[in-house]
């Protein structure tokens, strides 16, 4: 049997995170007045987005692995990590977007981003930190089980 250790899950979760926030920041960029900007500066609001995305699921990932101990992971506890990871990242990003937006005003939505009230956080990046690190997570996950292993 094929070792699938956390150094090996860590990497398809960091890839599939990077792949998959790449394609998402940039179908999402019409929710954000940086739209209307021109295309270099949509490029770099893109791409600086993207950083930050890389940067939150690795802490939330690694957060999440030191304060369940999970010295297995993913070989077990591995839904307890995810749901430490997600709720991480997406506590987060509900702060970030919230003081970006509403308190430093460093961005904005556009008309048609959806928001949800009361702190007008826009639904699009909350969205996001439920399906891509879900998505991550699932690549990540060892495509078979160990004698005595445990994925709860």
């Amino acid at each position: 049997m094929q070792d699938d250790g956390w150094l090996r899950a860590f990497r398809r979760y960091l890839g599939a995170t990077v792949l998959a926030n790449l394609v998402w920041e940039f179908a999402q960029m019409p929710l954000y007045t940086v739209w209307q900007a021109p295309w270099a500066e949509i490029a770099f609001a893109g791409l600086h987005c993207l950083g930050g995305d890389v940067l939150i699921a690795s802490a939330s990932i690694w957060a999440a692995l030191i304060v369940l101990k999970a010295e297995r992971w993913p070989e077990m506890r591995f839904r307890r990590v995810a749901a430490v990871t997600m709720t991480v990242g997406l506590g987060y990003t509900a702060f970030s977007e919230w003081l970006n937006v509403s308190v430093r005003q460093s961005w904005a939505y556009s008309d048609l981003m959806p928001t949800v009230t009361p702190l007008e956080i826009g639904v699009s990046p909350l969205v996001q930190w439920i399906v891509v690190p879900a998505l991550a997570l699932f690549i990540a996950r060892p495509s078979h089980r160990t004698k005595g292993a445990s994925l709860k």
